[in-house]
C-alpha cells in the first residue's frame, strides 16, 4: 500500500488540493464527458476489428496471427496490444471487439478523473477550469474512446505524462512506443520538463531514456520478430507531406487545440513545465505533418494531445484576463461543436451498420477459403476462412507493393497462390452492378484491377452486401479455383 501511495502522488504531486474542491472538479469533469461518450459509443472503425481478430487469436491458443493457419505478422501498430485485449476477449471476434471498447472507454474516463485533479493544483482562479468546457463537445475524444481501438488507453498514457515529475517520462515514454508518432512529444515533453526542474546532465539523459527506452524496445522485438523495425503499416500507408499538412491543420482547428493554446503573452508568464508541455503538442502536429496524416476520421492521432492543450489552457487561464480565457475556451467549443454536430449522427451509427453488415455476410462467406479484400476488418468478424489483404496492412509481400494501401498492385499470380476463391469488392458510391460483372465501377484502385484479374474466372456465385448508412454495397464474388 505504501508503495501504490507514493507511485500515485509521483503522478498527482505531493500537496492535495480541498476534498470539496477536488470532488466536484472531477465529477464535473466526468459528467462532461460522459454525454458524449455515451452519444458516440456505437462509433468504430475497421482497424479495430483487426485487432480484435488478432486478440481473439491469441486468446485461443493461435497466437499473434491475423489468419489463424497463417504466419505471426506485425498486424498492428501498438505493439503488444493485442494481448492485452486478450485478456478480456473471450471466445469470438467481436466479443474482442466489445472488450477493447470498454477497455479505451474506462481508461478515458480514469485519464478525465485524472485531468480534473490536476488542474485543481494549478494556481490562479476558478476560470482554470473553464477549458474542461471542451470535453463536453469533443467528438474525437468521446468517439476514439470507445471505438475498439487502442487510443483511448494512449489518451490516459499521455494524460499521466502531464505531471510535472519524472514519472511523466515514463508515462510518454510508453505512449510513444506504443504509437510511434508521439516520439517527437515524447522527446520534447520529458526533455523540457527535466530542463524546467534544473536537472543535471544525468537527470536529462535519464529523461530522454525514459521517452525513447520504449520506443527503441519495440523496435528491436519488431525486428526481431518481424524482420523490420518500422510498423508494417508505415511500409503498407507510405506517408504523403500534402495530405499531411491537410491532416494537421484540420486537426489543430477541428480538435479545438489550437484555439486554447493561442495565448502568446500569456507563455511568459507560466511555468516552465507547461511551456514544456505546450511545445510537446507543437512538436505533435509538426510530426502529423511529416506523417502524412491519417485516413481515420475525427483526427485520431491528434486526440491523445488534447489533455495537453486542456491542461496549457488552464494554466494560462491563471495568467489572463477572464475575457481572453472566455474567448480562447468559446472558440475552442464552437469548433468542436461543429464537427460534432456535423459527423456525430453518422459516427454514432458506424458500429451498428458494420454488425448488421457482419451477419449478413456470414452466409455468402460461409464456404470462403480464402478471401481477397480490402476492408479486412469486418470480413475477419464475419468468416474465419484466410484473408488475403490487399492493402497490405497484415501481409507484408503486399505491403511491400508499389503503391498506396488502396492502390497496390496486386498480381494474378498472388491470387492464385494464395487460393483466393472469394473477392470482397465495394462499389463506386451510387453504382449499381453491371453486366459483366467486373465492368462495374469499384471504389478504389486495387480493387478495380484485382476485378480485371478475375474477369477470366469463372463465376460460381455474386451476391450484394448494402453498406447501412450510405449509398454503397459490397459485392461478395465466389469463383472457380
Amino acid at each position: 500500500m505504501p508503495v501504490m501511495l507514493r507511485l500515485f502522488r509521483s503522478f498527482s504531486g505531493a500537496r492535495p488540493p480541498h476534498v470539496a474542491v477536488t470532488a466536484s472538479a472531477v465529477c464535473g469533469a466526468l459528467l462532461l464527458a460522459f454525454a458524449p461518450l455515451v452519444g458516440l459509443r456505437g462509433f468504430m472503425v475497421d482497424d479495430a476489428l483487426i485487432i480484435a481478430r488478432v486478440a481473439h487469436h491469441v486468446a485461443t491458443g493461435f497466437g499473434h496471427r491475423f489468419n489463424a493457419t497463417g504466419p505471426v505478422v506485425d498486424a498492428v501498430t501498438p505493439l503488444g496490444w493485442p494481448y492485452f485485449v486478450a485478456i478480456f476477449a473471450g471466445t469470438s471476434v467481436l466479443r474482442a471487439f466489445v472488450a477493447a471498447k470498454w477497455l479505451g472507454a474506462a481508461s478515458y474516463l480514469l485519464a478525465v478523473s485524472w485531468l480534473a485533479r490536476a488542474l485543481c493544483r494549478l494556481p490562479g482562479r476558478a476560470a482554470r477550469f473553464a477549458p474542461l468546457l471542451l470535453l463536453g463537445c469533443s467528438a474525437p475524444l468521446a468517439a476514439w474512446a470507445a471505438s475498439g481501438m487502442e487510443t483511448g488507453f494512449i489518451v490516459l498514457l499521455c494524460t499521466l505524462a502531464l505531471t510535472s515529475h519524472r514519472a511523466g517520462a515514463m508515462a510518454a515514454g510508453l505512449a510513444a512506443g506504443l504509437r510511434p508518432e508521439l516520439i517527437p512529444w515524447a522527446v520534447v515533453l520529458a526533455f523540457g520538463s527535466a530542463v524546467a526542474r534544473r536537472e543535471r546532465p544525468l537527470g536529462l539523459l535519464l529523461a530522454l531514456a525514459c521517452a525513447l527506452g520504449p520506443a527503441l524496445a519495440a523496435a528491436v522485438t519488431r525486428s526481431a520478430i518481424f524482420g523490420q523495425a518500422a510498423p508494417l503499416s508505415s511500409l503498407a500507408k507510405p506517408s504523403d507531406l500534402e495530405h499531411g499538412a491537410v491532416y494537421a491543420i484540420g486537426a489543430a482547428f477541428g480538435t479545438g487545440a489550437l484555439p486554447l493554446l493561442c495565448a502568446l503573452r500569456g507563455y511568459w508568464r507560466v511555468d516552465g513545465h507547461t511551456r514544456a508541455v505546450a511545445l510537446s503538442v507543437g512538436a505533435h502536429f509538426i510530426a502529423l505533418l511529416l506523417a502524412g496524416g491519417d485516413w481515420m476520421a475525427l483526427y485520431r492521432l491528434a486526440t491523445p494531445l488534447l489533455p495537453a492543450a486542456i491542461f496549457v489552457a488552464s494554466a494560462l487561464a491563471a495568467e489572463s484576463p477572464l475575457l481572453a480565457t472566455g474567448g480562447r475556451v468559446a472558440c475552442a467549443c464552437a469548433l468542436s461543436s461543429f464537427v460534432l454536430m456535423t459527423t456525430g449522427g453518422r459516427a454514432a451509427h458506424v458500429g451498428e451498420h458494420r454488425l448488421t453488415l457482419i451477419e449478413r455476410a456470414r452466409r455468402p462467406l460461409a464456404a470462403a477459403r480464402s478471401v481477397a479484400a480490402l476492408d479486412i476488418g469486418w470480413v475477419g468478424a464475419a468468416t474465419p476462412a484466410a484473408i488475403v489483404d490487399l492493402a497490405g496492412v497484415t501481409d507484408p509481400a503486399v505491403a511491400r507493393l508499389a503503391g498506396g494501401h488502396t492502390s497496390k498492385r496486386v498480381s494474378r499470380d498472388l491470387l492464385e497462390r494464395r487460393g483466393v476463391d472469394v473477392l470482397v469488392l465495394l462499389l463506386a458510391k451510387g453504382q449499381p452492378l453491371r453486366r459483366p460483372w467486373w465492368t462495374s465501377q469499384f471504389d478504389r484502385v486495387v480493387e478495380r484491377r484485382v476485378a480485371t484479374l478475375a474477369s477470366e474466372l469463372t463465376v460460381r456465385s455474386i451476391e450484394l452486401l448494402p453498406l447501412g448508412g450510405t449509398d454503397q454495397q459490397y459485392v461478395v464474388v465466389a469463383v472457380q479455383q
